[in-house]
């Protein structure tokens, strides 16, 4: 009989199930998009509720859909928004507040006072993270200060933090199990990717007691069993990781120099360094992969907040195009840009520059442009702003890097990937699988049930779909770089 590993693939807006067969192919997948609350300005917020009974839902139609028996499943993979913090009573099980999103801004002032009180190099030597509200540790500090009494029931140990991760498998396993995987523990602020385990002078620092904390664990083992009211079988939890970590075990990057590149509204990189970690001089981050029998992995983080977002923008903004992809046909029709340059710093740029003033700039614009010319330099904007991440790791992790696999929504994009090969002077590798993030998760769970005992039985899980070869000269490919940055810097430091 066939044998199935369910994937768990809880989103910033929708929450999926995915369920895979002993190749790595999936099989039936569910989706369901949940509300957003944005109480204040800055703030964004979610039901954990919502999140949880989201997951609960798609994972069962999922099932139903592929008519697995949920007792052939293997195990249950789980993957998530990574800093997206939730605070419940361990006796009730019920959340004290809502969930702070990743995105969140509620705690960029907090930042500041920590910065002001020469904190940063502690937290950036301890953590490889730079102090920022994005993180999960600051927005736990908020919950415990502006909650009445929390702070002390924090103490008493009668509340229960964690990331997403963390509240799927405490009510999976009817609150029997508390923890964390150390790749979504790496991403709180707190944790010490050196020691593996939670720092108390970074918890001084921000005044949260050890007692509100996970336990944190293996990335793949067994790490609790789901309640058979919740699914007939109960099937064990074998792998956990963050949504970024997790897409680069589904990638198989599992040897130093391997990296793949997320093409979403903006962009994740990630560059697996092996047991070394890395330390970054071009702003990216130092981040845990994976931790796998009891030895931690680590890879270099490097994030483009605009990529598939511009797409958007000329659809919902400039109105040149119908739809999303209409922007390949369009960028095709002319051979090159014109010598139009688009900066996409809507908000921003982020790695490896992290210019909050920056601001959006077209630049080379002439009698003769054209929206096919605008909307080849959109892609060409973004395959830039990826090239210039890849670069930022190639001098930090000081590795050979022969090719960059891809995935996400813009990765279908034949157009894009070939731009990005050009620019890059690497092949660019697309899967038949694109939903690697949650494949990673299928992946992690599955080793640890032994459905694929080694790292070897997992080859035949990654199968690609093409390869873009880098056409072109360098000495061209350079020219056009080197544009590129004087484009970059008329659009830094723009905003007041």
């Amino acid at each position: 009989m066939n044998t199935y590993i369910l994937a768990l693939d809880q989103g910033t807006t929708s929450s999926r199930a995915i369920v895979f067969d002993e190749n790595g192919r999936p099989v039936a997948a569910a989706q369901r998009e949940f509300e957003q609350l944005f109480p204040r300005p800055g703030w964004v917020e979610h039901r954990p509720e919502d999140i949880l009974a989201s997951q609960l839902t798609v994972a069962r139609e999922a099932l139903e859909r592929g008519g697995v028996n949920p007792a052939r499943i293997a195990a249950v993979g789980i993957t998530n928004q990574r800093e997206t913090s939730i605070l419940w009573d361990r006796r009730t099980g019920k959340p004290v507040a809502n969930a702070i999103v990743w995105q969140d801004r509620r705690t960029a002032r907090m930042c500041d006072e920590l910065r002001q009180a020469g904190l940063e190099p502690l937290f950036r030597e301890r953590t490889g993270l730079v102090l920022d509200a994005y993180f999960s540790g600051t927005k736990l500090a908020w919950l415990l200060r502006e909650i009445p009494g929390a702070a002390e029931a924090a103490k008493r140990g009668d509340l229960a933090f964690g990331t997403v991760d963390t509240w799927l498998v405490w009510n999976l396993t009817g609150g029997k199990r508390h923890i964390t995987d150390a790749s979504n523990a790496s991403r709180t602020l707190l944790f010490n990717i050196h020691t593996g385990e939670w720092d108390d002078e970074l918890l001084r620092a921000l005044d949260i007691p050890r007692a509100v904390l996970p336990e944190i664990t293996d990335s793949s083992a067994n790490l609790g069993t789901v309640d058979r009211n919740i699914l007939p079988g109960s099937p064990m939890i074998g792998g956990i990781a963050g949504d970024q970590q997790a897409a680069l075990f589904g990638q198989l990057c599992l040897q130093p120099g391997m990296v793949k590149n997320t093409y979403g509204t903006g962009c994740f990189m990630l560059l697996f360094t092996g047991e070394r970690a890395a330390v970054s001089r071009n702003n990216l981050l130092t981040t845990v992969a994976w931790r796998r029998g009891g030895r931690l992995a680590y890879a270099l983080e490097g994030s483009v907040f605009i990529a598939g977002a511009v797409v958007q923008w000329l659809r919902d903004g400039l109105g040149i195009i119908g739809s999303a992809p209409e922007v390949e046909a369009m960028a095709a029709s002319v051979p090159d840009t014109g010598g139009v340059y688009l900066v996409p710093a809507f908000a921003g740029l982020g790695a490896p520059w992290w210019d909050p003033r920056a601001r959006g700039t077209i630049v080379g614009i002439t009698r003769g442009t054209t929206r096919a010319h605008i909307a080849r330099a959109a892609l060409e904007a973004i395959a830039l702003q990826v090239a210039d991440v890849l670069d930022a790791m190639r001098e930090d992790a000081e590795l050979t890097i022969t090719e960059l696999r891809v995935d996400g929504g813009a990765s279908a994009n034949n157009l894009l990937m070939q731009i990005q090969a050009d620019l890059c002077g690497i092949p660019i590798t697309r899967p038949k699988t694109v939903e690697t993030t949650a494949l990673g998760a299928a992946l992690l769970a599955g080793q640890a049930a032994g459905v694929w005992p080694d790292d070897a039985a997992l080859n035949q899980c990654r199968v690609e779909d093409r390869r873009f070869l880098s056409v072109g000269d360098a000495r061209e490919r350079q020219a056009r770089r080197d544009q590129w940055r004087r484009a970059l810097e008329r659009a830094r430091d723009w905003a007041d």
